[in-house]
């Protein structure tokens, strides 16, 4: 993968993982939470190539509740707008976020059963285009695959053999 592909593929990731996981005040009593346990995470970019496999991340309540706070301040940075509503089993998601110079635009509908497993489909568009690229259309696949192994934490996140943990690289830890 290209590194203009790596940094689209990586501003994408973050719209759609801020969008998965940030909650509004409005609304956050509304979203649906994981199940506690091990959940395995695809995500697929229409036109790129599959660089990242599956990712797998051990969750708990207190886990996800950071998660969703780290989201949350990242978008409050970057994010003029990001409205969520629930309507029946499916959650919207409607964000307006600046990257350098660049104004990213995304829709996103997750559905599924957050117990056991859902879909997000989320479409960007960029004004002015970033990296000559005018929008982007990402699928994120996630299913709960059982409790966490051995030896796993809460907030541990396994991807192409590393793992780190989200709570402690807020704290300046780095992966094991």
């Amino acid at each position: 993968m290209s590194p203009r592909s790596r940094r689209i593929a990586s501003i994408v990731s973050t719209l759609a993982l801020a969008a998965a996981l940030l909650p509004s005040p409005a609304s956050a009593d509304d979203l649906p939470k994981r199940k506690s346990g091990l959940w395995e995470i695809k995500m697929s970019m229409a036109g790129m190539p599959t660089g990242m496999g599956p990712m797998q991340t051990c969750v708990d309540e207190k886990s996800d509740d950071i998660t969703q706070q780290q989201a949350q301040a990242q978008a409050k940075k970057s994010c003029s707008r990001n409205d969520i509503k629930r309507e029946g089993d499916r959650v919207l998601v409607h964000s307006v976020c600046q990257f350098d110079k660049t104004t990213a635009t995304s829709d996103a509908v997750f559905s599924g059963r957050f117990d056991a497993g859902y879909r997000g489909d989320i479409k960007t568009t960029y004004s002015p285009p970033l990296a000559g690229h005018k929008e982007a259309q990402m699928t994120i696949e996630a299913k709960w695959l059982g409790p966490c192994k051995a030896g796993q934490k809460p907030g541990d996140v396994m991807v192409n053999g590393k793992t780190f943990n989200r709570s402690a690289m807020s704290q300046g830890k780095m992966a094991r």
